[in-house]
């Protein structure tokens, strides 16, 4: 769906804890996680004005911001164990 929000908060709400956690004691985590969080203000506010860049661009903002949230997804899953 176009325009849908994707920070770690709105998708991951049960690791909130983490996150908060993470943002404070780990200054990469918390680096990758701004670097995430703008990449989807980023993405959302192109999907909303109709993309005014061409689709391969696109894809690659996307392909950015799935890596990082990966990464970011793998940190936080390792904390918690």
């Amino acid at each position: 769906m176009l325009g849908e929000e994707h920070t770690l908060a709105h998708d991951f709400p049960e690791h909130q804890d983490v996150i908060v956690q993470l943002s404070k004691s780990d200054e990469l985590f918390a680096k990758d996680n701004k670097h995430y969080t703008s990449l989807d203000k980023e993405i959302r506010a192109l999907e909303l004005r109709n993309s005014p860049i061409d689709d391969l661009e696109m894809q690659k903002l996307k392909h950015q911001r799935s890596m990082l949230k990966d990464s970011l997804y793998k940190r936080m899953t390792t904390a918690i164990n």
